[in-house]
């Protein structure tokens, strides 16, 4: 190829590329002029002042003219004549105006596409050609950042995409910093990479895109990544950060071990957990083994679909030795964990012997408490109803005993140091004796002829049985073991009133008796004082004391007749029938004054 030919191709290409570049429109690459410029920075969409002049510096701006430098061609875009001023046709031609007397041009809704620089001459020979180079700046928008959501594989030794931060809408365009747990993040040959992009939007706004690669390795598992925006603005530099992220990493097993929930002593009924946990990521699947402690072989339990083995509740043969087995699905390798001790502590087979305690009234009886754990036990002895602390120890001792502390006992053995473990058991404490009544005779009111309920209470051990001297039905029932209730159905004789009904309880070891008296209620005792101790026609008689006995007795209620609320009606409708006749009787004399006759009869009588 000649040389003519290849200044002629240079040339071509030359112009070429200059038109590839006019066409692209890129804000701010307008080549420097020779001399230095003054510089106006302002915010986008803002007024820039365009001074004709530098600001120390006056003179007579009546005749001046602006150009715009534009690939070193000055193109007219405002003129000013005689103090007026003039846009010429183009994209300035609706955003310029005149200020200062001509001194000052004022650039309307400034964009990113006016970063230029602008040319001011006069026709007066005093004053030299002015440039004014006009920055544009926007502060982009708060980044954002997407992490790797699929995860890097540390064994792989290759740069992965960590992530992407985007900052939109900057003028000029912002420089982007990457940040490792607060710290920043330089190029690094086969450690760090990033790849920075841009694009121009329609605004003439850049929007940044950035690119974090990095081979991660195990110790990056919980390092936060985030990314920083430098800009410039007229009042100086700014940044702005993105949000933390993290990003999965993954790593093979190096260690396997057995995690056991709750921590610390366990007990029988707890719901116990086994885990099985590696230092690898992701968690490989599990399997947890327990030794044959017949065989000593590693047997496999059954746990749920995460590998969990729930003993609940938990009893003592889950104790035992346990270990958990992991396989790595990518090496295919398999780790075993060490043996764990599983202890379920346990109390067991709380018996109290004897197993039917019983003792007469004012003996001595030994009740003792035993039973099996794994760790050392203490005894404690109570009431059953009451709560009421007896004494402590495996033996409690009760002397000189009484027919009210026949009841329920419990034992309660408990391991002091497993809080909450304990079992108990429940013994009947029987005082044997003959029966208890309620005293030794009793009144009760009736009426002649008239239906009667008498009921009749006794407790002993062994139980006793109630038999009345009246030849009567009766029906009884049991509140308790010791207990027994009689009701006696009978009618009130004259030959009853004069004997009197006796209620006689009985067992093996002797009996007692209570004698009802029976009184006849009569007009004349109807007195408030009677009133009072008097009711319905239904007696009981209720074991409070023994008769004969120095136990204490308890007052139960006063027994009540039928008979009496009869006779209270009756002597009720009788007065009512008597004061009626009377009443009846004097109207009919005339001795009662009612209405007008009665007024003029009484008026009458007054006159005569």
């Amino acid at each position: 190829m000649g040389l003519p030919r290849l200044r002629l191709l240079c040339a071509f290409l030359l112009t070429a590329c200059c038109c590839c570049r006019r066409a692209t429109g890129v804000p701010g690459e307008d080549e420097q002029p020779d001399h230095t410029p003054d510089v106006v920075e302002v915010d986008v969409g803002s007024t820039a002042l365009l001074r004709c002049s530098p600001s120390h510096s006056s003179g007579n701006f009546s005749r001046v003219d602006w150009f715009l430098i534009h690939r070193k061609q000055q193109i007219p875009i405002f003129r000013v004549r005689q103090g007026q001023g003039q846009s010429e046709p183009g994209e300035y031609e609706h955003r310029l105006s005149l200020q200062d007397s001509g001194a000052t041009l004022a650039l309307s809704q400034v964009t990113p596409y006016d970063t230029r620089i602008f040319l001011c001459k006069s026709s007066r020979p005093r004053l030299p050609d002015h440039y004014v180079k006009l920055q544009v700046y926007k502060a982009p928008e708060e980044p954002t950042i997407q992490a790797n959501a699929v995860g890097i594989h540390v064994d792989r030794q290759e740069l992965r995409e960590v992530a992407t931060c985007v900052g939109r809408n900057g003028f000029p365009i912002p420089q982007v910093i990457w940040y490792k747990n607060g710290r920043p993040l330089q190029e690094e040959e086969n450690r760090v990479h990033i790849q920075t992009s841009q694009i121009v939007e329609s605004s003439g706004l850049y929007t940044l895109q950035s690119v974090l690669n990095a081979q991660l390795a195990k110790e990056d598992r919980d390092a936060q990544f985030y990314c920083e925006l430098s800009y410039r603005l007229p009042s100086g530099n700014h940044m702005k950060e993105s949000k933390e992220v993290t990003v999965p990493v993954f790593y093979p097993a190096e260690k396997v071990w057995v995690e056991v929930e709750p921590v610390g002593p366990l007990k029988e009924g707890d719901h116990v957990k086994i885990k099985c946990q590696t230092d690898g990521n992701p968690q490989p699947p599990f399997t947890v083994n327990k030794q044959n402690s017949n065989t000593g072989e590693m047997e496999e339990e059954i746990t749920d679909e995460n590998g969990i083995l729930s003993l609940a509740p938990a009893h003592k043969h889950h104790s035992g030795l346990y270990q958990c087995q992991s396989l790595d699905l990518d090496t295919s390798v398999t780790l075993s964990s060490d043996l764990q001790e599983l202890l379920v502590n346990y109390v067991s087979d709380v018996r109290v012997n004897p197993i039917a305690p019983e003792a007469r009234e004012g003996d001595s009886l030994t009740l003792t408490c035993e039973a099996e754990s794994n760790k050392d036990l203490e005894f404690e002895w109570l009431r059953d109803k009451t709560g009421q602390l007896l004494g402590r120890g495996p033996v409690l001792q009760l002397n000189n005993l009484k027919r009210e502390e026949r009841g329920q006992y419990l034992c309660m053995a408990s391991v002091p140091s497993v809080p909450g473990l304990n079992r108990t058991q429940l013994v009947s404490v029987g005082i044997l004796g003959p029966p208890w009544m309620a005293l030794k005779e009793r009144k009760v009111w009736v009426q002649e002829n008239a239906a009667l309920n008498l009921s009749c209470e006794a407790s002993g051990d062994p139980q006793p049985t109630i038999s009345w001297n009246v030849n009567a039905s009766a029906t009884e029932w049991n509140p308790d073991p010791q207990t027994v209730v009689s009701t006696l159905n009978v009618f009130v004789t004259r030959e009853l009133l004069e004997t009197g009904v006796e209620c006689t309880a009985s067992n093996s070891l002797g009996s007692n008796s209570t004698t009802i008296i029976l009184k006849l209620v009569s007009l004349t005792t109807l007195t408030p004082d009677f009133s009072q101790t008097t009711g319905l026609s239904t007696s009981t008689v209720s074991p409070h004391t023994r008769a004969n006995s120095t136990s204490t007795e308890k007052k139960l209620p006063q027994p009540e007749s039928k008979g009496v609320v009869i006779v209270a009606v009756i002597v009720c409708i009788l007065v009512l029938a008597v004061l009626g006749a009377a009443l009846y009787f004097f109207y009919k004399k005339g001795k009662l004054p009612c209405g007008r006759s009665g007024k003029q009869e009484m008026e009458r009588s007054t006159s005569i």
